[in-house]
């Protein structure tokens, strides 16, 4: 037929090859074929606070943001954005020349590597990573470097390595890509590691993109200190964030960019021809969201660590060995003691056993192995859903 592509050539390219369908989307499709209850991707199943969602319907109805706002976002939201870092970590942002606003954290994490990464550059991340990570990155030109969190049974918990990063960094090494709190494993990294962190940024010279979305996710006495405030850093580092995860939002993916104004105009340039924009009204409601007094945030944290305990003591009822989440709205278990080896399998056949569906860690390591026994499950679902769950999850044991 004419124009068909000869099928001795591959239509996808050699970068993106071994990148199919992502997990989420099929874990998805199988909680919807199934019936089953979707405890895998990150979405809430109730809306955010009535006032945000009355001022996108508002600016709706007055026109704001129908038509294409500006390129870096709408003034609004980048005073409001550059109002946050000041209010909740001291850091100060021009919003005209250090903000920019994205189609979600993902189009923020995509533009920053296109703009700073070259062909062959390497790329120190966090394994393991949301699997967006190893698409950007490739799709760059880079060579990802994973530094892998490792499960501590003692601890319940996931720890980095601080020695097994330094080692990590070559003379071709160009940015580390650090996620914390993080997704999957709930670590929030100390105010310690992240010093040894930037010690080590400023030592070799490295640039550093931070994905800090879930950064008001955080529970018990762990903080979020973002990399950005620590001696060396604020010139270096790209920190994202978005609306999504804090106010539960996730359909309307507003994100950001807080950087140096030639960090920002670099990410700029690559982003404005990925969506070039994107949400306009939604931009002015998440502007009023983040002003939002501290009993909203103190209450969402509350709210969450609540789920938090709920799902995790189901979870251990049913016999899942539980890693308990510093932070994100995640929890990671072993499946193990079910004589469990392959989480992917035990994923694919987990909605006919008892009706949930989970996320097998395993696709977000490179090497598969160091997460075959490790699965996912989020708790940011109503209660009455997690109780359900953890009912039909005690199934398992018999």
């Amino acid at each position: 037929m004419a124009g068909m592509t000869s099928s001795a050539r591959p239509l996808l390219n050699r970068r993106l090859a071994e990148f199919g369908t992502t997990i989420f989307a099929e874990m998805s499709a199988l909680a919807l074929s199934t019936g089953a209850i979707n405890l895998g991707q990150g979405f809430p199943d109730t809306d955010g606070p009535e006032e945000v969602r009355e001022a996108a319907v508002r600016a709706l109805r007055d026109g704001r943001g129908n038509q294409y706002p500006p390129g870096p976002g709408v003034p609004e939201l980048r005073a409001a954005i550059a109002a946050h870092q000041q209010r909740y970590y001291g850091l100060a942002y021009d919003p005209d020349t250090e903000v920019l606003v994205t189609a979600g954290a993902t189009e923020a994490i995509a533009a920053s590597l296109l703009a700073l990464v070259e062909p062959g550059d390497e790329v120190i991340a966090l394994e393991p990573y949301y699997d967006s990570y190893a698409a950007c990155i490739a799709m760059a030109g880079g060579r990802r470097v994973p530094v892998t969190l490792r499960a501590h049974e003692d601890e319940g918990r996931f720890r980095l390595d601080l020695d097994e990063l330094r080692d990590a960094v070559t003379d071709r090494t160009r940015l580390l890509l650090i996620n914390t709190p993080h997704n999957p494993t709930g670590t929030v990294l100390t105010r310690e590691e992240l010093a040894a962190i930037a010690e080590l940024a400023v030592e070799r010279d490295l640039l550093v993109v931070t994905d800090e979305v879930y950064e008001h996710l955080v529970f018990d006495e762990a903080e979020h200190v973002p990399l950005a405030t620590f001696p060396g850093m604020r010139e270096r580092t790209v920190t994202i964030s978005s609306s999504g995860k804090t106010f539960s939002f996730t359909g309307w993916k507003v994100g950001w960019v807080t950087a140096a104004p030639e960090l920002v105009t670099a990410v700029r340039s690559a982003k404005q021809y990925l969506t070039y924009v994107s949400a306009g009204p939604f931009q002015y409601a998440i502007a009023e969201a983040l002003g939002l007094p501290d009993s909203y945030f103190d209450g969402l944290r509350t709210d969450l660590r609540r789920k938090r305990d709920l799902l995790s003591d189901g979870l251990r009822a049913a016999g899942f060995k539980v890693y308990q989440p510093k932070g994100t709205y995640f929890i990671t278990t072993g499946i193990t003691p079910f004589g469990e080896k392959d989480a992917y399998a035990f994923c694919r056949a987990l909605p006919q056993r008892c009706g949930v569906v989970a996320i097998p860690n395993s696709v977000f390591y490179d090497d598969v192995d160091a997460g075959r026994g490790q699965v996912r499950f989020a708790f940011c679902k109503k209660d009455d859903v997690l109780q359900e769950a953890a009912v039909r999850l005690r199934g398992l044991a018999s």
